[in-house]
């Protein structure tokens, strides 16, 4: 009972650091302002005079993310330059963003692309290839010789990387995001213990975030003992002042012996496997890679784990995939993260594929929270005759975050796009399938944290067997939902239609 104690009150008082953190953080900038108003009107006036200069730069770069801080700014001209000061911009002169930086290029240098590849993939599929010639050229590179199985729970994933996992032989790298109490997490530990026991590497990097609901320091300490190596990515408490744990890393990947590996929406938790009920039925999504394309997974592990350690650099050649799988297509796995912004991959990728998609392209995702750009390309591309269709879930973990969904459902669907909500729960899946071609499962949601504050990955499938198996399960999801009716959202509650008016204009911060 009192370890219980303990690690509630630890958990509380790590939230309240956080909390107060920034609650001090507005309200020092608000007395701020004032005093510069009432005894500095000429500091007052250059710092108006900055506002300007800086909404012109917003301007210049606008995208949906800066048009928020321009109404910001603009609404409020010098606390608002102080909140973009604090948090709005790239500090691209910080040690974080030039640490980043220098291990993306060490990343790039490991992942060279095999130009045979890439022209089979443009002779083959011309139109779809502009995709994965530009992921080529921001550093991510195209894999044959990768099987690829497609997990439609959380459950079937977890029942199939417990089998892999007793079977490593060599190493196990492990990220995620969330990590709760619970009966995944117990049988995680029990099977790292016999791996660790076994003199298997393992490595276990856990955003401190996610994991707030447990203690972290108990976590490393727990397993360190076990010789199994800890990271925590972005302590909370630490440069509080820069609101860097806005910035999370998001990403689930899981390789085992640098040949088998793991991604998608599913986190080290009990509802994801269905074992607990929170929303109803939780919806998820995995993927496991077999072969040369899990190298893409394993440097971007390597690359996260050097940018949460540090001082350590890995040694990447050690752990090279060591077999490769005959099996049709190409995989292409793509990370992303803050330090890109405005330029972002992972968006532009879901732009390309709206953009080059024939006959349809279908969406999962619980969030549904989009750039003013997204919105144009998915509005055009079902003008054009293009078969677009999204499902969003009916019971929602974050109702603020509904509410913007629900916002965003009226332009949509006045342009042909079909909406569905999932009834039976909670749908977590992030999937995109397109024309029969094309397949993306990973960490990807499809709102601004995604595009600009997480760190995602995500797998860019072509011409894969599992693609058609995604299909048939967005199709089967769909089944089981409820198509969102047009004339209802007109009608809905006037009070619903200012608070989502409201939160609209925040949605970038959600």
């Amino acid at each position: 009972m009192n370890n219980i104690l303990k690690k509630r009150t630890s958990v509380l008082v790590r939230a309240a650091i956080v909390l107060i953190s920034v609650i001090l953080q507005v309200l020092t900038m608000f007395l701020l302002v004032r005093l510069l108003q009432e005894y500095a009107s000429w500091a007052y006036l250059l710092i108006e005079i900055a506002s300007i200069a800086v909404v012109f730069v917003l301007v210049d770069n606008s995208s949906s993310f800066n048009s928020f801080w321009i109404v910001i700014i603009l609404a409020l001209p010098v606390f608002g330059y102080c909140l973009y000061f604090m948090w709005g911009r790239k500090h691209t002169n910080s040690a974080f963003y030039k640490k980043y930086k220098k291990i993306s290029e060490k990343g790039r240098d490991y992942k060279q692309q095999d130009p045979a590849i890439l022209a089979e993939l443009s002779e083959m599929h011309p139109n779809k290839a502009q995709v994965g010639r530009y992921l080529v050229h921001e550093g991510f590179a195209l894999y044959k010789h990768t099987s690829v199985r497609y997990f439609e729970v959380g459950e079937k994933k977890f029942d199939a990387l417990f089998e892999d996992l007793e079977k490593a032989e060599k190493f196990i790298f492990l990220e995620y995001f969330i990590v709760s109490n619970g009966e995944i997490w117990n049988r995680l530990k029990e099977v790292l213990a016999r791996k660790a026991a076994q003199k298997v590497e393992i490595r276990l990097l856990l955003d401190d975030f996610g994991c707030l609901f447990m203690d972290g320091d108990e976590i490393r300490h727990e397993l360190s003992k076990l010789g199994i190596r800890v990271s925590i990515f972005a302590p909370i408490v630490k440069d509080v002042s820069r609101l860097t744990f806005n910035y999370r890393n998001h990403q689930k990947i899981a390789i085992i012996d640098g040949n088998i590996g793991y991604t998608g929406g599913v986190n080290l938790a009990d509802e994801y496997a269905n074992m607990i009920n929170r929303f109803g039925h939780w919806k998820d999504t995995a993927i496991r890679l077999e072969g040369d394309g899990v190298w893409g997974l394993t440097e971007i592990f390597m690359e996260m784990w050097e940018l949460s350690k540090e001082k350590e650099q890995l040694d990447y050649n050690k752990y090279r995939p060591t077999i490769s799988v005959d099996a049709p297509g190409y995989v292409q796995p793509v990370a992303d993260g803050p330090a890109n912004n405005p330029d972002n991959p992972i968006e532009e990728m879901y732009t390309h594929l709206i953009n080059k998609a024939r006959d349809y392209i279908y969406f999962t995702t619980p969030y549904l929270v989009l750039d003013n750009r997204m919105i144009d390309d998915l509005c055009r591309a079902a003008r054009s005759g293009v078969d677009v269709r999204i499902i969003t879930p009916r019971h929602y973990d974050k109702w603020y975050v509904y509410m913007v969904n629900i916002s965003n459902y009226g332009r949509l669907m006045e342009n042909g796009i079909k909406i569905y909500e999932y009834v039976p729960g909670f749908i977590h899946a992030k999937n995109v399938i397109s024309d029969d071609e094309c397949g993306v499962c990973g960490t990807i949601n499809m709102d601004y944290r995604s595009f600009y504050l997480h760190y995602e990955c995500g797998v860019l499938m072509t011409e894969v067997p599992a693609v058609m198996e995604m299909k048939e399960d967005f199709l089967e999801t769909m089944r089981r939902s409820e198509r969102v009716s047009l004339d209802a959202w007109k009608q809905r509650p006037i009070w619903q239609k200012c608070v989502q008016g409201v939160l609209r204009v925040f949605s970038p911060l959600l």
